[in-house]
C-alpha cells in the first residue's frame, strides 16, 4: 500500500509507526467509543491499513515500530489470520466496525482497553506478553479457546455479550458469549467487575496464577453461567462479592490456594447453583454469603479446609464423598449436623463420620461424640419399626456409649429408690437365723449390678410390690449393663 492512497488520518497512523509513538484522534480523556458511529472521516481508519502496517510497514534505524492508536473509528476487518505480527498493538478507545479476526496468529502484545467490538475471533492465537481488554464493549461472541498467553489475560470492567442473550437458553443452543476453554494462561486472569451477558466457558483451561471475578456479573439464568470443568489453576480463583444468575460449574477443578466466595451471591434457582464436585481444592470461601438459590453438588471432592456459615447452605445438597480436614468457623456440632439432613440421597453414614472426624483434628473430641451419636439416632430412622426399640434403649441410657454419664445418673435415680423403698419395708428373710443384718443400699445396688454381689439378694424375699420393685431393678440392671458395654466398645472402636 502507497502512503499516497492514505487519507490525512491513516497518514498519521501510518508516519508514527515506525518510531513507535501514539496518534490520539479523542476530543477528551474520558470519551465513550460506543458513540464511535458518529465520528467521521478525520478520526476513520481502515482495517487494512493498519493489517498493512503491522505486516509490512516501514520501520526506522533505532526505533521500535509499535501501532498506537486512540480514539480510532475502524472500518472493515481487521485480518490477522495466522499472522506473525513483531509489533505491540496498542488499539485503546477505538470503535471497530467488523470484529478483528486473529485466528492463529502469533502476537507480541495486544491492548484493546476501553473500546468497542462486535465481537473478537482469536481462537488459537498466541500472545508473547499480555491480552488486554479491560472496559471494553463488546456485543458479540469473544473467541479465545486454545489460547497461548504467556503473560495475562485483562478483562476488568469489561461488558460482554447483550442484555437477555444468555437467559433460559438451553445448553449448546447458543454460543457462549466469552470462550476461553483449552487454553493455556502464563499468570493471571483478571476480570474483576467483568459483566457478561451469557456463559463464560473455561472447561480445561490451565492458569499459571489466578482468576480474579470479585465483584464480577454472570447473567445466565436457567443455564451455566460459568462452565469450567478440569480447569486448573495455579493459585487462587477469587469470587469477592460475585453475581452468578445460573449455575457455577467447576467440576474436576484443580485449585490449590482458595476458592474464595465471600459475600458471592449465587442463584439458580430449581437447578444446581454450585457444582464442585470432584475437585481438589485448597481452600473453599463461602463467607458472609447469602443463602444459595439452587442445589449445591459437592460429591467426590477433596478440600483442605472448608469455610461456611450453616445460613449458606440451600435446603438441598449433595455431599456424597466429600472430604475436609479442618472446618471454619468452629461451632458446636449441634449447628452442623442439619447440613447432613439436607443430603439429597437422605442418610450417608460417611457425612457424619468426616464431620467427627473434623472435629477431631481441631481437638473437639465433645463436637465429634455429638456428630457420631447424631450418625447413630439417624440411622435408626431407617430401620423397621420393630427393630428401633434396643436402639431406643441404648440411647436413652448411655447415648449409645458417647454419654456415659446418662447411666450413672440412671444408676443413681434406681439406688435412690430402692434404698427408700426397701428402707421403709424390710423384705423377709429367707433364713432368719442365718440372714445377715438387712441393708437397703447394699440390697439394691445387689438388685442391680449383676456382677458384684453383697450377700443380701440371697437372703432376703421381698412381698407384694416390692417384689415386683425387684424384678424391675434386676432387669434394668442387666439392660444398663449390656448397652453400656455395647456403647462403650463402639465408641473404643471409633478411637
Amino acid at each position: 500500500m502507497e502512503i499516497t492512497d492514505l487519507t490525512p488520518a491513516e497518514r498519521r497512523v501510518w508516519e508514527a509507526f515506525p518510531r513507535g509513538e501514539g496518534v490520539d484522534f479523542r476530543e477528551s480523556p474520558d470519551e465513550d467509543a460506543s458513540a464511535g458511529d458518529a465520528w467521521g472521516p478525520e478520526r476513520t481508519v481502515r482495517a487494512e491499513v493498519l493489517a498493512a502496517l503491522l505486516l509490512n510497514g516501514p520501520t526506522a534505524a533505532g526505533q521500535v515500530a509499535e501501532l498506537n492508536v486512540r480514539g480510532a473509528l475502524i472500518t472493515g476487518k481487521l485480518n490477522l489470520k495466522y499472522a506473525v505480527v513483531d509489533h505491540p498493538i496498542r488499539l485503546r478507545g477505538c470503535r471497530f466496525e467488523r470484529k478483528p479476526q486473529l485466528f492463529g496468529a502469533r502476537l507480541r502484545a495486544l491492548v484493546l482497553n476501553d473500546s468497542t467490538l462486535p465481537g473478537l475471533t482469536a481462537s488459537t492465537v498466541t500472545v508473547d506478553i499480555d491480552l488486554r481488554l479491560s472496559c471494553c464493549r463488546i456485543t458479540g461472541p469473544v473467541r479465545l479457546a486454545g489460547a497461548r498467553i504467556t503473560g495475562g489475560l485483562f478483562l476488568r470492567r469489561a461488558v460482554i455479550g447483550t442484555p437477555g442473550s444468555g437467559e433460559e437458553s438451553p445448553e449448546g443452543t447458543q454460543e457462549p458469549p466469552l470462550q476461553i476453554n483449552h487454553a493455556d494462561i502464563g499468570t493471571d486472569i483478571i476480570a474483576m467487575e467483568l459483566t457478561v451477558h451469557g456463559q463464560i466457558r473455561m472447561n480445561g483451561t490451565t492458569v499459571g496464577g489466578q482468576i480474579n471475578l470479585d465483584q464480577a456479573r454472570l447473567h445466565a439464568p436457567g443455564a451455566t453461567a460459568l462452565h469450567a470443568e478440569t480447569l486448573s489453576v495455579g493459585t487462587d480463583l477469587r469470587g469477592h462479592r460475585l453475581q452468578a444468575d445460573g449455575m457455577v460449574n467447576l467440576t474436576g477443578a484443580r485449585i490449590p490456594g482458595q476458592l474464595y466466595l465471600g459475600r458471592a451471591r449465587l442463584a439458580n434457582p430449581g437447578g444446581v447453583s454450585l457444582r464442585a464436585s470432584s475437585c481438589q481444592i485448597g481452600e473453599l470461601w463461602l463467607r458472609q454469603c447469602p443463602t444459595v438459590d439452587g442445589i449445591v453438588n459437592l460429591r467426590r471432592s477433596q478440600l483442605d479446609m472448608l469455610y461456611a456459615e450453616p445460613g449458606v447452605w440451600p435446603p438441598v445438597v449433595r455431599t456424597e464423598g466429600l472430604t475436609y480436614r479442618v472446618l471454619h468457623p468452629h461451632l458446636p456440632a449441634e449447628e452442623r449436623l442439619p447440613l447432613l439432613e439436607r443430603e439429597e440421597n437422605g442418610y450417608l453414614p460417611y457425612g457424619y463420620e468426616q464431620l467427627a472426624a473434623a472435629y477431631r483434628t481441631v481437638g473437639d473430641e465433645a463436637g465429634a461424640r455429638t456428630a457420631q451419636l447424631a450418625k447413630l439416632r439417624r440411622h435408626r430412622r431407617t430401620l423397621p419399626p420393630h427393630t428401633r426399640l434396643w436402639g431406643l434403649l441404648q440411647d436413652g441410657t448411655v447415648g449409645y456409649g458417647f454419654r456415659p454419664l446418662r447411666a450413672a445418673g440412671w444408676l443413681l435415680l434406681l439406688v435412690l429408690t430402692g434404698w427408700v423403698a426397701y428402707g421403709l419395708h424390710h423384705p423377709r428373710p429367707l433364713k432368719p437365723g442365718e440372714a445377715p443384718d438387712f441393708n437397703p443400699l447394699f440390697y439394691t445396688i445387689d438388685l442391680l449390678l449383676p456382677i458384684i454381689g453383697f450377700g443380701q439378694e440371697e437372703a432376703f424375699a421381698p412381698a407384694g410390690w416390692y417384689q415386683w420393685l425387684s424384678y424391675l431393678l434386676i432387669v434394668t440392671g442387666w439392660i444398663l449393663a449390656t448397652t453400656t458395654a455395647a456403647g462403650v466398645s463402639r465408641s473404643l472402636n471409633r478411637q
